[in-house]
């Protein structure tokens, strides 16, 4: 830890707007866009294909991106291997929400997916326009049914991934019965968005990798999370289901007591019993920090993706000062053990199989991204 890009950690952000040699013409990292069927890439064994849950509805926003950015950075950092072998890695991204493509379930193409945010109401079918807490939305819900029955597909096999932040987490509360949702309201004092605070249960600072994020952490409890959520998700019983465990709930003010919303649950583990396997968060850990979120800002208003006004609103957020010097280094922390880590660890993983179910040798294992955080 850190986990960055080297070319980032050596070029700077602004060498990866132009100049990133992942995303090149023929190079090692692919996006394609699913909106429908015919949009979906013939199999290619030299692929690792990566499946993004995208739940933002067409609303603009820069989380989805940041995911995309995630991948494409592990990708960048394995360029020797993918040089040497001819594999590579190509993320599709799955309209979900508004057109209703759900990606095929685990044991084919796919081993690791990860869920963005959205907007709304996280039950589809209360999202009729003018419900409160729908945000205007107003969407077909037939995609749940398909979304759930993959999520339990994924929790049912051991060989693959998912992580899920904010809207998708949310989601996936209400799949499980693990929790419910209920919009926050003037008691809690309304939408909860800024740089606020989440602390670890005692089962997540027990836990094979979060432990070692309690070790980083000044009181072993209290992480800086990045939040932009209408709704708190609430257990649904005393304890939760079997299998499922609570790594994180939220805090009344930074420096407050523990509240009552849980936000963070692993809903399975790996293999070997160390990294989160199915595990969702109600943040946003893909806002790395200022600096990546100003690059990946530049692309979308570039790319003519974003209105002038949506740009200078969020360029006027990223560009103001925050109350602790060292609140970006927090924020990295955070993203790197609840979101990067694991993303690397289950990557990793993919490369490793796909190379040796080609007969190729490749110097990589998914136990030295746990290693590097000091888990044996």
């Amino acid at each position: 830890m850190p986990i960055a890009c080297r070319l980032k950690g050596s070029q700077g952000t602004a060498f990866c707007v132009s100049t990133c040699p992942a995303s090149a013409p023929g190079g090692v990292f692919r996006y394609h866009r699913i909106e429908r069927p015919e949009d979906i890439p013939a199999r290619d064994p030299k692929a690792i294909d990566v499946a993004i849950l995208d739940m933002n509805h067409g609303w603009q926003n820069l989380g989805h991106d940041s995911l995309v950015h995630a991948v494409k950075d592990a990708a960048c950092d394995l360029i020797p291997i993918f040089e040497r072998t001819g594999l590579h890695v190509r993320a599709f991204s799955y309209d979900v929400r508004r057109s209703g493509m759900v990606p095929e379930g685990p044991g084919g193409r796919f081993s690791l997916y990860l869920g963005t945010g959205g907007p709304g109401d996280l039950d589809p079918h209360h999202n009729d326009g003018v419900s409160e807490g729908a945000q205007g939305l107003l969407e077909d819900p037939r995609w749940e049914a398909p979304l759930f029955d993959l999520y339990g597909r994924i929790q049912g096999d051991a060989g693959s991934a998912l992580l899920a932040v904010c809207h998708s987490f949310g989601v996936m509360c209400r799949w499980s019965g693990a929790a419910h949702p209920s919009l926050r309201g003037l008691d809690k004092g309304g939408k909860s968005t800024g740089i606020l605070e989440n602390v670890l249960t005692p089962e997540g600072q027990a836990h094979p990798w979060f432990r070692h994020f309690a070790d980083e952490l000044t009181d072993g409890r209290r992480l800086r999370v990045v939040e932009n959520r209408l709704y708190d998700l609430l257990p649904s019983a005393a304890t939760f289901p079997a299998g499922i465990v609570a790594i994180g709930y939220e805090t009344q003010g930074v420096g407050g007591p523990r509240g009552d919303a849980v936000t963070m649950l692993e809903f399975a583990r790996d293999r070997e019993g160390i990294m989160p396997r199915v595990f969702g968060v109600n943040h946003h850990p893909e806002i790395v920090d200022r600096g990546r979120q100003m690059m990946i800002l530049r692309e979308k208003y570039s790319r003519g993706e974003v209105s002038d006004e949506w740009y200078a609103e969020r360029l006027d957020i990223l560009t103001r000062t925050y109350p602790d010097e060292n609140s970006d280094h927090r924020l990295h922390l955070t993203s790197d053990y609840t979101l990067l880590g694991p993303l690397r660890f289950h990557l990793h993983r993919a490369v490793r199989l796909a190379a040796e179910a080609l007969g190729l040798a490749v110097d990589l294992h998914e136990n030295r991204v746990a290693e590097a955080a000091g888990v044996v």
